[in-house]
């Protein structure tokens, strides 16, 4: 919907507008019917598309540009919106993103940003609901309570912030990664095309992209093979697609949500080929978790970790490495889209994030590579904004999490907010005087949820840990500034008093009163049975 100012010609405009997307939404609807229904077919080769489905689009994107020209000089512009998401990136890998840190001195920087899981669906399917893993369903990458087919099944994507801002007028683009088990060439329509699930104008999405090479993406209508030569590396491949939709979009007078979301710098990060070589001296960073000390008072499914042999240590180095070149392109890309956003002249209506879907230890309390903990290096990723009315160079402590990026979405758009959400807007904490962004700080949720559900692994996924990197069971965990509390399946737990101790090395389980444990308990299972926005607002006030 159009902010419209009073006049004549705007409300012609918009009337001619909504009578357009009748039209051409009971064309598209009839030319894809079974395109959108719940059936996915594997089939090895896809029809070309209907040239008249072809000319359908064209018609209305150049009727689309009339009325929207007519309408432009009487309606406030909403704003474009560009969010890069990372893949399993976290906080040290910062110092060597030009660009990141570029974004971070222009805009706001989320020191206490938190994720649902610490694995690539139930995170990702939190970003696009806005709702807690216990509220969609995702735990897992596979399986029935987890993947691509079970969000789908579910009819989660009926319901996200694409759908909500293409209903609001937003030309909406999803380009990388999308959910686990998603592959252009086996998740096809009826009609034989690739797959593009409700909300997104745009879908240049992989598969199985982890390697940077070799992969299909699907393009909307059709998929395209991708080879191994140095032009055909994803991320690259992706910073060129998101320019040309950013242009197109701009050209259409359209507002835009382009959404770039790499697998760099998920294993075995691969790098451009321009990045191969550098970084040959860098070692990953040891804080005292690294390799730690006393394993004593960890819970059972880590305390018999043995300390890290200097050929785990040198793997450890040179996966640091690995993950510091793929991340190179990555930021190039920023840069690019920076740029072009500015040369398009729309850089000061553009809000830009960036973060991670999760976190990943490189050594930390004797874990080798990987993921899945409620420890910090696996749920604290980072969180950067910039954009129209953005504080520059400021720091947000409140605790935060990926559930509250769709309502952010919405309010920074002018959508409604999303009614099944769990999560709240950070525009408070982003907008207005320092008197109201203060006052929002101190009235935020003291704690965020994490849950996960254990035993990683079986056919197909991509993030079952290998021996050595940690696999938990199941668990859920409260995180403050000053606690994470932490319940297993299996009866044990884990608390630790970040204040003195910030790296999660002196389990205090057994040793603070039990009423303690038990106020905990209880905080815990409020927030883990909680639905809807307001209910995991109170939730997360632990008075």
């Amino acid at each position: 919907m159009l902010r419209r100012r009073p006049g004549w010609l705007a409300r012609a405009g918009a009337a001619l507008l909504v009578a357009l997307l009748c039209a051409t939404g009971a064309a598209s609807v009839h030319a894809n019917a079974r395109a959108t229904a719940h059936q996915q077919t594997t089939r090895p080769h896809a029809p070309a598309p209907e040239a008249g489905v072809r000319a359908v689009v064209r018609t209305t994107r150049a009727l689309r540009r009339v009325v929207r020209s007519l309408v432009r000089p009487f309606t406030s512009p909403q704003p474009n919106i560009v969010f890069v998401l990372t893949d399993d990136l976290t906080s040290d890998l910062l110092p060597y993103m030009p660009n990141v840190r570029r974004l971070q001195r222009r805009g706001t920087t989320f020191s206490n940003y938190f994720v649902t899981d610490s694995l690539c669906c139930p995170s990702r399917a939190s970003i696009l609901t806005g709702q807690y893993p216990h509220d969609t369903g995702i735990f897992r990458n596979t399986g029935a309570d987890g993947g691509f087919l079970a969000f789908h099944a579910r009819g989660l994507e009926q319901d996200t912030y694409a759908t909500n801002l293409q209903g609001v007028g937003y030309r909406t683009a999803l380009m990388g990664k999308y959910l686990n088990q998603y592959s252009p060439g086996r998740i096809r329509t009826a009609l034989g095309g690739p797959y593009v699930p409700p909300g997104w104008t745009d879908w240049t999405v992989a598969g199985n992209g982890y390697r940077g090479f070799g992969y299909r993406l699907a393009r909307t209508v059709r998929v395209v093979r991708h080879g191994f030569r140095a032009k055909d590396y994803l991320t690259n491949v992706l910073a060129r697609q998101a320019l040309g939709f950013a242009s197109e979009s701009v050209a259409e007078g359209a507002p835009f949500m382009l959404n770039v979301w790499t697998f760099a710098p998920h294993a075995p990060a691969v790098p451009a080929p321009r990045d191969r070589h550098r970084f040959a001296g860098l070692t990953a960073p040891r804080d005292p978790s690294f390799d730690e000390a006393d394993m004593s008072d960890k819970p059972a499914w880590l305390r018999g970790h043995r300390a890290l042999t200097d050929a785990e240590q040198a793997r450890i180095d040179a996966t640091f490495r690995d993950r510091v070149r793929s991340v190179q392109a990555v930021d190039r890309m920023i840069g690019r889209l920076e740029r072009r956003l500015r040369a398009l002249g729309v850089a000061r209506n553009t809000y830009v994030f960036f973060s991670s879907d999760n976190g990943f230890h490189l050594g930390q309390h004797r874990l080798t590579p990987g993921k899945l903990t409620a420890y910090d290096p696996d749920v604290r990723v980072p969180l950067v904004v910039a954009g129209p009315g953005v504080p520059a160079g400021r720091t947000v402590d409140a605790m935060t999490e990926n559930t509250d990026l769709c309502p952010t979405f919405a309010e920074l758009a002018g959508a409604p907010a999303p009614p099944r959400a769990d999560g709240r807007s950070l525009v408070p904490l982003l907008h207005g005087d320092a008197t109201a962004r203060a006052a929002a700080a101190a009235g935020w949720r003291d704690a965020v949820l994490v849950e996960h559900h254990g035993n990683v692994g079986g056919a197909g996924d991509p993030d079952a840990p290998p021996a050595g990197s940690g696999n938990p069971p199941s668990y859920e965990a409260l995180r403050s500034k000053d606690e994470l509390y932490v319940e297993y399946a299996d009866g044990e737990r884990e608390l630790y008093d970040l204040a003195s101790d910030p790296f999660e090395l002196r389990n205090l389980a057994d040793q603070v009163p039990p009423e303690r444990l038990a106020r905990l308990s209880a905080q815990l299972a409020g927030m883990a049975s909680c639905h809807g926005a307001a209910q995991c607002w109170a939730a997360g006030h632990l008075g």
